[in-house]
């Protein structure tokens, strides 16, 4: 009797939190689906390519960004449901209790995390890459462009008629490591390249330390000078391209546990990677207690129309979407450990399910 208890609260969760995830996914398709439209907009493409960008853009959106306020509208939804059909007082007669039914449901919560993190988040991981990708390739910016690969930090940007490709080893700090300029003219031709070991690029005026200038002349002739300094302006800050790095939504949970030495070789942030680590590793278990928060809103209250479990979803979410903000941003400025700060609002959460469960146990 029990297990058939199980399967049916299981199976009943399970079809609303799908409900939940097709209607978020049908809104985002919608609102996002016009801001690429208006991106592709005198491009001359079909709307089949806004679509596809939109399809590739949204699924990370939904399982990794939105999930844990999905989660909570759709166990509200659940409890709320099982409640006004009177099942509530049907599976206490089973010897269900609140606690037993919320640990059940959150638990199932908590699998699900798994389940994003293992097998959806790749997945969604390729397609955000697919999608940057794409996009950068109708980027009307085309003169300044950047990319980062196994052979270091490329950048391409046009001054004066001039085309400079720019390539480094790596970034590290605010320097960029082995660095080479190569200066292309209107001829397609190299009139000169730069070589230096480290280049300061704090502001766009970079400080270039004991650069080797290699200058090439028509007939073939190479003429080499050493400086003490050099000062090249750019398109491009530290600041600039760290913005850059920061979207590792293009990198899966495995990738960045397994590439993590390689990408901060690469440039991206050891605290930023960090930080991604750790909210992936927290996603589980945020989405276990906004289950249980759910269960605290819905089981505790007698008397309440669903207009007022609306404004409660709704204020509650505003709540929690601000907190994880003001912690991540107490993480950027050094008041905490960016790790810390991802884990902040879930033990806030934790301790007041603590409360609540007490309550529930209590009825």
């Amino acid at each position: 009797m029990n297990n058939k208890i199980n399967n049916y609260l299981i199976s009943s969760y399970s079809k609303v939190l799908i409900n939940g995830i097709f209607i978020s996914f049908c809104l985002g398709l919608i609102l996002n689906l016009f801001e690429e439209v208006e991106f592709f907009k005198g491009s001359g493409e079909s709307l089949f390519l806004p679509v596809i960008l939109t399809l590739s853009y949204i699924p990370n959106l939904i399982f990794i960004n939105l999930m844990p306020f999905i989660i909570f509208i759709s166990a509200m939804w659940f409890f709320i449901s099982i409640k006004q059909n009177n099942e509530l007082l049907t599976l206490k007669v089973f010897g269900y209790s609140n606690a037993k039914i919320i640990a059940l449901i959150s638990f199932l919560s908590f699998f699900w995390g798994l389940v994003i993190l293992i097998i959806i988040n790749p997945v969604t991981s390729d397609m955000v890459r697919y999608y940057e990708k794409t996009k950068s390739n109708y980027s009307k910016d085309t003169d300044h462009l950047v990319t980062i690969n196994r052979n270091g930090v490329w950048i391409k940007e046009t001054k004066k008629n001039n085309l400079y490709i720019i390539n480094a080893d790596r970034l590290e700090n605010s320097n960029l490591i082995d660095l080479s300029i190569n200066i292309i003219s209107q001829k397609n031709i190299i009139s000169q390249r730069i070589e230096a070991e480290k280049a300061d690029i704090s502001t766009n005026k970079w400080k270039i330390k004991n650069p080797k200038i290699f200058t090439f002349d028509d007939e073939g002739n190479i003429n080499i000078k050493k400086r003490n300094n050099l000062e090249f302006i750019s398109f491009y800050n530290v600041e600039k391209l760290n913005n850059l790095f920061k979207n590792l939504d293009t990198i899966s949970f495995f990738e960045l546990l397994t590439e993590k030495e390689n990408l901060i070789l690469r440039g991206y942030e050891k605290i930023i990677i960090s930080e991604k680590i750790n909210s992936f590793f927290a996603l589980p278990f945020f989405l276990a207690l906004m289950t249980v928060l759910a269960a605290i809103f819905t089981i505790n209250k007698r008397n309440s129309n669903n207009i007022n479990y609306l404004m409660i979803a709704v204020l509650t979410c505003a709540i929690i979407y601000y907190m994880k903000d003001l912690s991540v941003a107490l993480g950027k400025s050094d008041r905490i450990s960016p790790e810390i700060s991802v884990w902040i609002p879930i033990i806030i959460i934790g301790l007041i399910n603590s409360i609540g469960l007490l309550q529930i146990n209590e009825k």
